[in-house]
């Protein structure tokens, strides 16, 4: 709750010095004194280091802000201003028209996608991996976890919807998975670390930062896939998503989003899997 708090605090100041600094009222549209426009940017504060969190001075860094601020040099037409909410909250803002688009950890599913513009080109990736205890070498994919025992996880969201989609497609080989409301990630990894749950299925940052408290003998035994994160726009802010695709797609192609993922991953999560399988492993086990 504190992180949440703050990031609200976070997000109201950068609105309102970005507004005040800059901004002038022409008409109905917000612009800024030398003729940007103001483009309202909903950013989840569910806060996810190292994709953002607030740095010693209460500032918002990380790769998601790296990435907005390369994405503003790249589109001197726009000036972002940022206002930090509840994620669910940010996306019924983003289809009201509140938010020209928002920022956060989003994947493409069909029923956003007939609500929302998306664009082609995602910014960024979850990586979802296996945790299992350090001595253990039998689990290493989806396969491998066939009749052993996952920690109760929520029903819905883009962890289960994996799970559910291998079961789907392996109607002879279904994985066992029991749903709980809001599971604790540290419970389960010290349900993982205790022997009473085979493996943990989620993501490597939240594993990585979960853990950094922990210090449980775990690991990361097999990255299983790289999910896309898009950036999700209003429906009528089609020339923005253009904009910010092509820019977004300029950014891949130079090596900036791939630098910015070293910086602040010390793995660039733009390469294929064997590559961060290897990359993980070989971090867990040094």
């Amino acid at each position: 709750m504190r992180k949440k708090l703050l990031a609200l605090v976070l997000g109201a100041a950068v609105i309102i010095g970005g507004v005040t600094a800059y901004a002038q009222q022409v008409g109905s549209a917000q612009k800024t004194s030398d003729g940007k426009t103001i483009v309202k940017v909903g950013v989840s504060n569910d806060i996810t280091p190292p994709f953002w969190y607030a740095d010693s001075n209460n500032n918002p860094v990380g790769y998601d802000i790296d990435y907005l601020n390369a994405l503003e040099q790249k589109l001197p037409q726009y000036k972002f201003v940022y206002e930090w909410g509840d994620e669910e909250a940010q996306l019924l803002a983003t289809d009201t028209g509140k938010y020209a688009f928002t920022l956060g950890f989003f994947f493409k599913t069909p029923e956003r996608a007939e609500k929302f513009l998306y664009p082609e080109n995602a910014f960024g990736y979850s990586v979802t991996a296996l945790v299992t205890k350090t001595d253990r070498s039998d689990i290493k994919t989806l396969d491998d976890m066939v009749g052993k025992k996952f920690p109760p996880m929520s029903a819905s969201g883009g962890l289960r919807s994996i799970l559910n989609n291998y079961n789907t497609q392996h109607p002879d080989r279904q994985l066992t998975l029991e749903s709980i409301d809001k599971p604790s990630t540290s419970d389960n990894l010290k349900s993982v670390a205790e022997g009473k749950a085979d493996a943990i299925f989620l993501n490597v940052v939240t594993f990585e930062n979960v853990n950094k408290k922990l210090t449980l003998p775990l690991k990361i035994s097999g990255v299983v896939s790289k999910e896309p994160v898009y950036l999700v726009f209003n429906k009528n802010q089609t020339k923005l998503q253009q904009d910010i695709d092509k820019a977004t797609a300029e950014l891949i192609a130079d090596g900036t989003l791939s630098q910015l993922s070293q910086k602040w991953f010390s793995v660039d999560f733009f390469k294929d899997i064997n590559f961060l399988n290897q990359a993980y492993q070989y971090k867990a086990s040094n």
